[in-house]
């Protein structure tokens, strides 16, 4: 009928098949758009981004730069995602230049996703650079910076910033303490983290999810306060997930004790991990479990299941 040439139309037809994760047929509509603006650009590289293809909304935004075509805050936002999700500092700091260069105001999504692209990639002095200069900052934005100080190894850092966002007046969430509770296990402060979740919910009014609890085993756990995790995992009013389960096992086997496990909490693990068996094992062996220990790898090999190994990487001059 013709509408094609309507770029209004067209945008509207894109971002449905954008919002429908139909990135190739969004493609299509792109490529026969006769006149593209703006939100045309903007939308194709959220589509990769939102699909996993970070390169190709690199790509496009090379287009888009051929093309004449003035990129805005919410352009931006998707392309530091994108450099986000590739951990690619070059491209983010290109991107930080452009925005210096154009004067281009720093508003809070906009901030928030240029600080979280240099705290991804490991530079979280910028990022604290990058949050500090924000002239508005959200319960979000507080959130994010809150866990990249915390894994980056600067807890108390991450602890001094969740109290000055209360001092302003920004409520934490459930998220919030979920990232301070994850800072105070890291660090060993047991006392802060029990003063935390119980602040959580007697002050907040936030009913406790999984993640809460499973914050909360890891804590005991690493400070070897084995009986007490358990007791939570116990008396969680939901079933202990496999993640719970694990980081409980961990902390059993490196504390060398075992509580009773007559309820078989270890039949809520993946069948199908390998880790799991090598892991349960471990447990076993600790408490002199040899059978036990032995029918779980014999029953390992059987179903043809391998540890996945650890592994770590790290860029040396680009």
């Amino acid at each position: 009928m013709g509408f094609h040439s309507d770029r209004y139309i067209g945008n509207t037809l894109l971002k449905m098949y954008v919002d429908c994760g139909a990135v190739g047929f969004a493609r299509k509509v792109f490529d026969e758009m006769y006149v593209r603006d703006v939100v045309s650009w903007s939308s194709m590289i959220a589509a990769y981004v939102a699909c996993n293809s970070p390169s190709d909304a690199l790509a496009v935004f090379q287009e888009m730069k051929l093309a004449n075509e003035k990129p805005n805050s919410v352009t931006l936002v998707s392309l530091l995602s994108a450099c986000t999700k590739m951990v690619n500092v070059s491209a983010g700091e290109s991107i930080h230049s452009y925005i210096t260069r154009n004067h281009m105001e720093m508003d809070v999504a906009l901030g928030t996703a240029l600080f979280e692209m240099y705290s991804k990639c490991g530079q979280i002095d910028k990022a604290l650079l990058v949050f500090n200069s924000m002239p508005r900052k959200n319960l979000q934005s507080f959130t994010i910076m809150i866990s990249a100080l915390a894994n980056h190894g600067r807890q108390k850092d991450a602890i001094t910033l969740f109290t000055h966002m209360e001092d302003i007046g920004l409520q934490p969430d459930s998220l919030s303490f979920s990232v301070i509770l994850s800072a105070c296990s890291h660090m060993g402060l047991v006392s802060e983290g029990k003063n935390y979740f119980d602040r959580m919910v007697r002050l907040y009014n936030i009913k406790p999810t999984v993640e809460h609890y499973g914050c909360m085993v890891d804590l005991l756990g690493r400070a070897g306060l084995i009986q007490e995790a358990y007791d939570i995992i116990k008396n969680m009013p939901m079933e202990p997930n496999a993640v719970i389960l694990r980081s409980f096992l961990g902390a059993c086997r490196n504390h060398g004790w075992v509580p009773s496990l007559d309820d078989n909490l270890l039949s809520k693990l993946e069948s199908e991990l390998g880790a799991n068996y090598v892991l349960t094992a471990n447990v076993f062996s600790i408490c002199a479990s040899w059978k036990d220990a032995n029918d779980l790898r014999l029953a390992m090999k059987q179903k043809g299941l391998k540890k996945t190994p650890g592994c770590s990487w790290v860029e040396v001059q680009n």
